[in-house]
This record gives structure tokens, sequence and C-alpha cells, in this order.
């Protein structure tokens, strides 16, 4: 029976050793798992938090690169800008994952004239940890005391301060056009679809009436 007992221990602690060793690699693959189906191709429900399309986009209150911004200005395209509100890019994969996509195909957001911005609740400190870690090349900011979310219209309101989501927006995105006018957004209620990055520029260009 103490060997068996022994055995089981020994067992355990191995496993235990293994999974603190490949922890990174274990917990890529959960969530590369939970991720697998989270892009669709269009924003088909009436989820519409945000500034109304046609209005004066409001700015951010933020801090980049330890600095503050007011205005998304600076990083524009010259056809215009998509605001990308994300939840967290330290402990939300569905987040994570859309923005590594976003990565990947900046260049045809480049190629379009349309700048990518992000935003998120975390510490700067967390945010470059994860721009480092991915080779994120668009500015990736972090909302000041949910001022930025708050005045948008799209700070998650289920949670109250001190819950450790308190200040994640709802997903999505704000297209901007060269004068700063609100020409498109894309929300969609469940937090864990989001529409894939080629399917959000075809519909900034169109909100943006960029011929093709």
């Amino acid at each position: 029976m103490k060997k068996v007992l022994l055995t089981i221990l020994l067992l355990i602690a191995v496993t235990a050793l293994l999974l603190f060793l490949f922890r990174e690699p274990v917990k890529q693959f959960a969530y590369d798992a939970v991720t697998a189906d989270m892009f669709t191709a269009v924003d088909n429900d009436a989820f519409d938090p945000g500034p109304a399309i046609g209005s004066n986009f409001p700015g951010v209150n933020a801090t980049w690169q330890g600095r503050e911004v007011r205005l998304l200005n600076e990083f524009a395209g010259v056809n215009g800008t998509v605001f990308v509100a994300t939840r967290s890019a330290e402990w939300c994969p569905y987040c994570m994952k859309q923005m590594i996509q976003l990565q990947e195909h900046k260049a045809a957001y480049d190629e379009a004239g349309i700048g990518l911005v992000a935003m998120t609740y975390d510490d700067p400190a967390l945010q470059q940890a994860f721009v480092d870690k991915w080779g994120i090349e668009y500015p990736v900011l972090h909302d000041v005391d949910t001022l930025s979310f708050t005045t948008l219209g799209i700070l998650n309101e289920s949670y109250s301060p001190g819950d450790e989501a308190f200040g994640i927006p709802y997903p999505g995105s704000i297209v901007i056009d060269r004068e700063g006018r609100v020409v498109g957004k894309l929300f969609l209620e469940s937090y864990s679809v989001r529409v894939d990055a080629l399917a959000a520029l075809a519909f900034a260009k169109d909100a943006l009436k960029l011929e093709e």
C-alpha cells in the first residue's frame, strides 16, 4: 500500500514539475483551443454601443510610451483610423488573439492608408510585455481611470470598482475618417466573438468610401 501511495505521489510531483516547466506552451495550447472559432466575417447582431455614426470622435484620456494621449491624429493613416477597444492583453485569450491577428494584417491596413490603434485597461508594463512578445507594431494605449471607455460609451458596467475586470470595455472597433468623424462601428454582444482583421478592414474601407 505504501509503495502504491509513493508511486502516486511521485507521479503527481512529476506532473506538477512538467506543468511548471512547460506552463507557457500548455497555456498557449489552452488559449488556442478556446479561441479556435472566435472569428466571424460580419457584425450580425443589434448590439451597438459607442458614439453615434456621424458624430465627432471625442478623443481619449490615455497614455502611450510614458506620455499622455488625447487625440488619435498622430496615429491616423491618410484615409482614417480604426480604433480597437479590447479587454486585456494579459488575461483575455480572445483579445490577445485578435491583437496578434491585427498585427499579422497590419501591412494591409497600411496599404489602405488606415491607421490602427488599440486600447486596453491593462497596466502599461503588462501591455509592453505583450507588445514585445508578439512584435506588435501599432500603438496600444492605456485607458486612464476608465475615462476613455466611459466617454466613448463602451465601458462594461457589469463590474464595479475593486473587481479585477473593472475598467474593461465592450470589445469592438470604431472607424474614424480624416475629419475625425465616426463613420462605422463593429461591436458584437459576445466578448468571445470578434470580426476578423481582413473583414474589419473591408468594412472600414467601405465606411470610409475608399475605392477598391
